[in-house]
Formats: C-alpha cells, structure tokens, sequence
C-alpha cells in the first residue's frame, strides 16, 4: 500500500477508471455480437440498425479513451464489410 497521499489517490482514480473501462469493452463485444447474430440470421433491417448503434458506441469509446481510435475504425470497418457482405448476398429462392 503506498504512504504517499497523491498516490493513494491515484490507486482510487485507477481503480474506478478500471471499472468503468472494463464495463465499457465489455458492452462493445455486446453490441458487435447483436451486429454479427443479425447478419447471420440474415435480418439486414436489425443488423443495419445494430451496426448503427454499434458504430456510436465504438466512437464514444474512443473519444473517452477506453480504445485506441484506429482500433475503433477497424472494428467499424470489419463490422460494415460483414453488413455490405451480407446485402450482397442473392436471397434463398422459396421452392
């Protein structure tokens, strides 16, 4: 345990800086896997609209600090491949 006042305030500030980050990357795995399920299940209305919602949460993220801006353009960009990929795709003919 440090002795010095500046630094037992610094292990607080860390500790709560911690939390909160680690809540925040917890909900962007969240929002991507909504993105990634609605792609798969073909639902392009939901996954669009989750990708939305996804692409805000990756840019607050970053302006907050929590991830490196280029590693939430990335996740953005690999987010917006598989949603153009998937429209892409010709639609299951009914027989």
């Amino acid at each position: 345990m440090a002795n010095i006042k500046s630094q037992i305030k610094r292990i607080r500030q860390n500790e709560r800086r911690r939390l909160r980050n680690r809540s925040v990357r917890t909900a962007l795995k969240t929002f991507a896997k909504k993105v990634r399920a609605a792609v798969a299940e073909g639902d392009l209305e939901r996954a669009a609209e989750a990708y939305r919602v996804a692409a805000w949460k990756l840019d607050e993220a970053a302006a907050k600090g929590v991830i490196h801006k280029r590693a939430a353009a990335r996740r953005k960009s690999r987010l917006a491949r598989a949603l153009s990929k998937a429209a892409r795709r010709p639609e299951p003919q009914a027989s």
